[in-house]
């Protein structure tokens, strides 16, 4: 893959930046280095090498869980900015298309 003027300017437009020519020479010359230095890795012969799923061996141990000191709703709510009585009312952060 080789990175142009045009990728430059559609990654300028998805990241919603504002680059100046020089800029946009730098940053094509800069991905192209480190595509580069990436495809260096094509290189190595990696046949009889496993795929790396975990760093250590080590597993989690799960605790059950426990029930523990309750904390009152009224208390919960007494310094929450809106609330209903019943719980925390935040504003709406998902919108649909």
């Amino acid at each position: 893959m080789k990175i142009d003027n045009a990728l430059i300017l559609k990654l300028e437009n998805l990241a919603r930046l504002q680059l100046s020519d020089q800029e946009r020479d730098k940053m094509e010359s800069d991905l192209n280095k480190m595509l580069g230095m990436v495809s260096k890795m094509d290189e190595l012969q990696l046949d009889d090498v496993d795929p790396l799923v975990h760093l250590t061996d080590a597993v989690n141990v799960w605790r059950p869980d426990k029930i523990s000191e309750k904390t009152d709703r009224g208390e919960a709510l007494k310094n929450a900015p809106k609330h209903d009585n019943k719980g925390f009312l935040v504003p709406k952060v998902i919108k649909k298309t």
